[in-house]
């Protein structure tokens, strides 16, 4: 076999391997040689750049067949004349994983706490270590250096590594029912979208509502309140159904994002679903996974809720549909659109429902499904089927009958993400509880209400409104949950608050809050991110609607919860 030589080529995928030659000045090479090859060298095309170099083995014997070296091979560098084999400079070190900043202050909270703050006498040395861990969790899911799940599973990791916890103890909150409930829930509005039947319900509205641009509103928010109970999550509720159609409608009439023509119709529209949202997510106990968390909590603190989808809807029903039938006629005069009417969009609907077809087979086994699942929901404690075993039955159907791919569930990574850190904080708040902090705080706080000498009504008031002002601070509903719901309701409870009446309230709030800001919540990114809403807009808007709500919710639903007897 002849001489071998070691040569530099450039494959890129797109097309044929290709050999390229580069002449480099080397004090090595003789002058006959240079005069030699240097015509050569310089009559080749260039070599290609863009595409990461490739190293190959050919002899003399057979140059058509390539072979790939085994290892990179740096390209020898001319700049020294010291060293011929010189390498080329390796990147510079570069700081990954954490962000320093979010870091030092999420640890710093937990050291404070833990080290330069007197430990109540009241508390044990167990339970004031697992406060700091947690205080420093919370900062975590605020600040962000790492993405929650990460963060939640360091804050978990310490727990066991510090002995504050056993790994059994730390690890008891994964096999929560209500947790799967929620994870399960992600699968049912994958299924929503994934047959399109979301999207055929909301534009059947714009069909037979949507000849005006206030009638259209009405539409998009009736049929959201009509899919929220089957399809327990906001956020793909509003990316996978309605932002879409808004887009369209929007597009349709001229309406564009990130333009002035912005306020024709996509802002208002807009706007009106994002506020209407929350009040759907807080008519039923299944329209929302934080609901469901609400109430797990409110359990583990001794307020157990009979029959709770029931009397979670009962509660909610008249504010809500209060709250719903008022948004859309409020907003339309707070933040009025230019066009007023759109004799177009139920045209449109008509012809994107003949472009869809006839409902499918998948579509009605989704509606067969989701109907069995909220009956069962209803009804199920009276028959001994919990909530829990609904969602695994009606999953099951899902993946039987082929409308959900166990692939689907893989990919629905929120879902999965959500049981890691939804499990680290009701583990947390859970043990906080049984080392009596919860009670501690909440003590706390109801002898700073008495030394008021506020009457229980007036320090309910007090609390919840504390409680939804303090979302500013938090990105998400569900962490704002796991971080303050359980105090809350403890001092509520301290407080002579009539318990399931507290338990309800701070659940509804939790949802009402999440169209508070433009980050307050998963749809809240959603819409936002849409380009229609200018930011100052929507934090103005936001706390107007927040008082309308805090109105008609404090009002008529006082009223309605007497008559309920709740207090």
């Amino acid at each position: 076999m002849g001489s071998s030589a070691v040569y530099s080529a450039v494959v890129s995928p797109s097309s044929r391997a290709s050999l390229h030659f580069e002449y480099r000045p080397s004090p090595l090479i003789c002058p006959t040689a240079k005069r030699t090859f240097l015509p050569l060298l310089r009559s080749l095309p260039p070599p290609i750049t863009s595409t990461p170099h490739r190293l190959f083995l050919f002899t003399t014997s057979n140059p058509s067949i390539l072979t790939p070296l085994p290892k990179t091979i740096r390209p020898f560098s001319a700049s020294s004349s010291n060293d011929d084999n010189s390498i080329t400079e390796s990147p510079k070190l570069q700081l990954q994983g954490a962000k320093i900043v979010p870091l030092v202050l999420s640890l710093g909270v937990g050291l404070i706490v833990r080290f330069f703050i007197p430990q109540p006498e009241e508390v044990t040395p167990e339970a004031w270590q697992l406060f700091s861990i947690f205080l420093s969790t919370i900062a975590g899911l605020v600040l962000s250096p790492l993405p929650v799940g990460a963060w939640a599973f360091l804050g978990l990791t310490t727990t066991i590594v510090t002995k504050t916890l056993t790994f059994s103890t730390a690890f008891s909150a994964f096999t929560n029912e209500v947790i799967w409930l929620i994870v399960i829930s992600f699968f049912f509005a994958r299924g929503f979208v994934k047959t399109g039947l979301g999207e055929r319900i909301a534009t059947y509205f714009v069909k037979w509502l949507g000849k005006s641009t206030l009638g259209l509103s009405y539409g998009l928010t009736l049929s959201e309140a009509l899919i929220a109970p089957a399809m327990p999550s906001t956020t793909a509720r509003a990316g996978g159904v309605f932002l879409p159609i808004i887009k369209s409608l929007s597009l349709s009439a001229g309406s564009k994002p990130n333009d002035p023509s912005s306020k024709k119709l996509g802002s208002y529209l807009i706007q009106s679903q994002f506020q209407c949202t929350s009040n759907s997510s807080a008519l039923f106990l299944t329209a929302a996974a934080q609901n469901l968390l609400c109430l797990q909590l409110a359990t583990e603190l001794g307020v157990v809720v009979a029959d709770p989808w029931l009397s979670w809807f009962t509660a909610a029903s008249v504010p809500a549909f209060s709250s719903l039938l008022l948004t859309p006629y409020i907003l339309y005069k707070l933040y009025p659109p230019e066009t007023k009417d759109t004799p177009e969009a139920p045209a449109m609907a008509a012809t994107k429902l003949e472009l869809m077809g006839p409902v499918t087979t998948n579509e009605c086994v989704m509606i067969f499904t989701m109907l069995l699942a909220v009956s069962l929901w209803v009804f199920g404690d009276a028959i001994g089927i919990s909530s829990v075993v609904t969602a695994m039955l009606s999953l099951s159907i899902l993946l039987l009958l082929g409308v959900l791919e166990w692939e689907d569930c893989l990919n629905e990574k929120s879902a999965w993400d959500t049981l890691a850190w939804f499990a680290v904080l009701v583990g947390m708040a859970s043990q906080l509880t049984n080392f009596g902090i919860v009670t501690w705080i909440s003590n706390y706080v109801a002898n700073s209400l008495q030394s008021f000498s506020l009457s229980w009504p007036l320090a309910f008031c007090v609390l919840q409104a504390a409680y939804f002002l303090i979302h500013y601070m938090f990105a998400s509903q569900t962490g704002h949950v796991g971080a303050l719901y359980s105090a809350f309701l403890a001092m509520h409870l301290a407080a002579g608050v009539p318990g399931v009446m507290a338990a309800l309230v701070l659940a509804f709030n939790t949802n009402l809050f999440g169209a508070l800001t433009h980050y307050s919540s998963g749809q809240a990114a959603v819409y936002f991110g849409a380009g229609y809403v200018d930011l100052p807009d929507i934090f103005r808007i936001g706390f107007v609607m927040a008082c309308v709500n805090g109105v008609i919710w404090g009002v008529v639903g006082g009223f309605w919860w007497k008559f309920l007897g709740l207090y």
